[in-house]
């Protein structure tokens, strides 16, 4: 018999949870999660956690969830279609500015991020002003937006094409990294903003009500599921594959804005981005096939790792990210980390660390060092390596990056 390269956690009731958590930690929250979701009467086969795996609301951050005929909007989340995109320059380091403050502030206007005046008018991570290249971008999400508006008007009520390439807060960001072999790339993270949010909530408080309509104990209330063939099933599929396609304009905008205002900053020199373009999302649901059979699955912070599929791995603001290839390994259900993942929560890296503390875990990084970052300081996440480690027989690294600049939503 051969070793696994994945831990089998125990369960009383339901399906079988593989973790690829080797030489990494998961906290007994996050099992006690993985364990709920697995004895839901719907996952197919077994669930797999990913070796960034933590606790997360309702379903666990880092799992990949299988399911016949039913789907969680919770496992989704409220930043559907949250991900990565990632391209290659022509530029080499010794072409980069000794001082990169000024490289941050171009991408810092270039780029709406953060989040003030409560969201309302006068936020400054959204857009006052639409530019004429996202007003076409969103011209082409419009009619399936409307679509979806139609049978829940409550969704059209709030911010959307003032969002679309835009940041957003929290670990969300934009970097600049440097690769082993010196080559400079630029890649950030983010997803659908507010209409995702407002999307993922409502739907997540819709099946909540059916479950209590229908009598259904949960072991969690946020595992509420929507039944294939409900119609509020079939308008969740319709508004959640339109907020992922929302969160992937989204990326794109942002890096052919940001590629735009720094080749027009002045300060770098004349450069172009290669074909080595990546985006990808790690918070979603498609359909596919495993096993024989057509399935859902739902990635809550996982990324598909099919045979060939580039990933993006990033690790902390001080660590090393990756570009990876999946080797499409068929018990993770094609799938891997989507980051080195929280070793705590938010406000334990606050009461934790210090300014100090940041501002050494980030030596020779162009980034912020004050007390509005400190929850996303490196310490605050699992070392990077051991994540690697773990899911050596889900990917193979194509790229090893390192951060020099990063801004922060």
């Amino acid at each position: 018999m051969t070793d696994r390269s994945y831990n089998v956690i125990p369960t009383e009731t339901g399906v079988p949870i593989k973790a690829w958590t080797k030489g990494v930690t998961i906290e007994p929250e996050a099992e006690q999660q993985l364990r709920n979701v697995a004895a839901m009467p719907f996952v197919y086969k077994w669930v797999a956690a990913m070796p960034d795996v933590h606790w997360g609301i309702g379903a666990t951050v880092g799992s990949v969830i299988p399911t016949k005929e039913a789907i969680i909007p919770a496992a989704v989340g409220v930043d559907i279609g949250c991900g990565m995109i990632a391209v290659q320059t022509t530029m080499t380091a010794g072409q980069l500015p000794d001082n990169l403050k000024s490289v941050r502030t171009a991408i810092e206007q270039a780029v709406p991020h953060g989040r003030t005046d409560n969201g309302g008018k006068n936020d400054r991570g959204a857009w006052k002003d639409i530019p004429s290249h996202h007003a076409a971008a969103w011209e082409q999400l419009k009619p399936r937006y409307d679509a979806v508006q139609s049978n829940h008007p409550k969704l059209g009520r709030g911010n959307d094409l003032n969002h679309l390439g835009t940041l957003g807060t929290g670990n969300h960001f934009i970097e600049v990294c440097l690769d082993t072999n010196n080559g400079v790339w630029f890649m950030l993270h983010s997803g659908s903003r507010g209409v995702g949010n407002r999307i993922g909530s409502y739907f997540i408080e819709l099946a909540k009500k059916d479950m209590r309509k229908w009598m259904i104990n949960l072991p969690d209330q946020n595992l509420a599921y929507l039944p294939e063939g409900t119609d509020h099933f079939h308008h969740y599929v319709q508004a959640v594959q339109w907020a992922q396609d929302f969160a992937m304009t989204n990326r794109q905008l942002m890096m052919e804005n940001l590629v735009r205002a720094l080749k027009q900053s002045g300060e770098l020199p004349v450069f172009e981005t290669t074909q080595t373009v990546v985006n990808c999302h790690h918070n979603y649901v498609s359909v596919e096939q495993h096993y024989g059979e057509q399935v859902f699955v739902t990635r809550k912070g996982a990324v598909r790792a099919g045979k060939d599929d580039m990933g993006i791995i990033p690790g902390s603001m001080g660590a090393r990210s990756y570009i990876v290839r999946g080797l499409g390994n068929d018990e993770s259900f094609h799938s891997c980390s989507h980051g080195a993942g929280r070793a705590m929560s938010r406000a334990e890296a606050k009461r934790r660390f210090t300014v100090a503390d940041h501002e050494q875990a980030t030596a020779g990084i162009e980034c912020r060092k004050d007390a509005d970052v400190i929850d996303e300081t490196p310490a605050a996440y699992k070392p990077i390596d051991a994540v690697m480690q773990a899911q050596k027989d889900l990917v193979e690294i194509v790229h090893t990056l390192r951060q020099v600049v990063c801004v922060k939503g």
